[in-house]
């Protein structure tokens, strides 16, 4: 098992079309993914698109990429890629830097 401490960098966060992007991805992997939400602990299997949503991650949310399986290391590397790209989204600042 792999846990990766995250942050969501785009404003928008986690809607609906990062959230297919990221469970089509997520998908492509036979190892387990889930998501949790560090403040209050909830979690979404990754690769069912509407718990994620129920997540309402925003830009800011700290989650937990966790994998575990067969090629854990590999969808590890590559989900937290696509977080830390903002899911291929418009990076807004919403730090206010």
């Amino acid at each position: 098992m792999i846990t990766k401490d995250m942050t969501i960098v785009n404003e928008i966060g986690l809607h609906a079309r990062p959230a297919a992007v990221f469970c089509g991805a997520a998908k492509k992997f036979s190892c387990e993914v889930t998501i949790r939400r560090v403040d209050n602990g909830l979690e979404a299997n990754a690769k069912e698109m509407t718990p994620l949503l129920k997540l309402d991650l925003f830009g800011g949310d700290k989650i937990q990429l966790i994998t575990d399986g067969e090629d854990e290391a590999w969808a590890s590397r590559s989900l937290s890629n696509l977080v830390a790209g903002g899911f291929g989204e418009p990076l807004n600042d919403w730090r206010g830097d």
